[in-house]
């Protein structure tokens, strides 16, 4: 009998990971290539990226038929019609096997926990909380953006280090380490140059959320703005969680954390996990055990082993 592939991908916004497995669950090979998200890149460039991956995937498995399931996982993709436009350009590219595209969130718990089941609290640049109970109910919070959202990400950290900044030198705060901490980070010597910097229409919000590692620096400081940051971005991941975790019936097992603000920050981790054993004693936090592209892969196995 031949052996059979999976692969997985994990579409992030300015490249993709991807694992490739046999059918016994054996990753042999795994590599990055461009982005696929079409709120960052244009359509030549997610079908160049496509095309790329495909051709590896292909190369991996001993022609690209073998790979007899594909799972996508991206953000954007509830939207109906990106999920067509990412389909249509994988069928354009040559492949015909089985396809799931799904939201990133998705495979990151599948790949945190090693099964579909549980539930997961991203805080990276952005932040959300998903979750999927034994009888398949899922439920999500946060991840709608930073515009309107994001509470506890890096974006909003930065944001709110900027802030105090400006409230500092107003006279509308006490002083703040947190003032020299981002001029020197940024390179820029007034409020004048941080407007300038934050308004320019080239800035986007991952160049905002490039300042909250500041945060840790300015909490070994005992900076009373920047522990207040700290004890306000817990609180809000907090609170994307109890929702997911009482409409799931979710109150006991484990929760993965992600993201490198939960991660990289002990301020707010340690605050964020208090306040989590306060509510849901029975709620253990994990690291997660494998990344998203992994968690692809093991949707892609359990729907092939399903349609056996």
């Amino acid at each position: 009998m031949t052996m059979r592939y999976v692969a997985g991908l994990d579409g992030g916004g300015t490249k993709t990971a991807v694992a490739v497995a046999d059918e016994s669950g054996e990753v042999i090979a795994a590599f990055e290539s461009g982005g696929i998200n079409y709120n960052g890149q244009d359509e030549a460039s997610i079908e160049a990226s496509l095309r790329d991956m495909l051709g590896r995937i292909g190369e991996a498995a001993g022609g690209l038929d073998r790979c007899a399931y594909l799972c996508i996982g991206a953000a954007g993709v509830s939207n109906p019609a990106v999920s067509a436009r990412l389909t249509a350009k994988v069928r354009e590219s040559g492949y015909a096997g089985g396809l799931l595209i799904t939201g990133d969130q998705e495979t990151a718990l599948s790949g945190a926990h090693e099964s579909e089941y549980g539930m997961i609290l991203i805080a990276g640049t952005g932040s959300i909380c998903f979750g999927r109970n034994e009888r398949g109910e899922t439920h999500r919070t946060g991840g709608c953006g930073h515009l309107i959202d994001d509470e506890g990400s890096g974006y909003a950290i930065g944001r709110d280090l900027l802030s105090v900044l400006v409230r500092a030198h107003d006279g509308r705060l006490p002083e703040t380490v947190i003032t020299d901490l981002v001029y020197g980070k940024l390179g820029l010597k007034s409020v004048r140059d941080i407007i300038g910097y934050v308004y320019d229409p080239a800035r986007s919000k991952k160049d905002i959320a490039a300042l909250a590692p500041l945060l840790t620096r300015a909490c070994e400081l005992g900076d009373s703005a920047a522990l207040g940051i700290a004890q306000r971005s817990a609180a809000s991941l907090a609170e994307l969680v109890a929702p997911v975790a009482e409409k799931l019936a979710l109150q006991t097992g484990a929760l993965a954390m992600a993201g490198s603000v939960l991660l990289n920050n002990v301020y707010i981790r340690d605050a964020f996990l208090e306040r989590l054993q306060e509510r849901y004693p029975e709620i253990t936090c994990i690291t997660p055990k494998k990344d998203a592209a992994n968690g692809a892969v093991l949707m892609a196995l359990n729907r092939l082993r399903g349609a056996k």
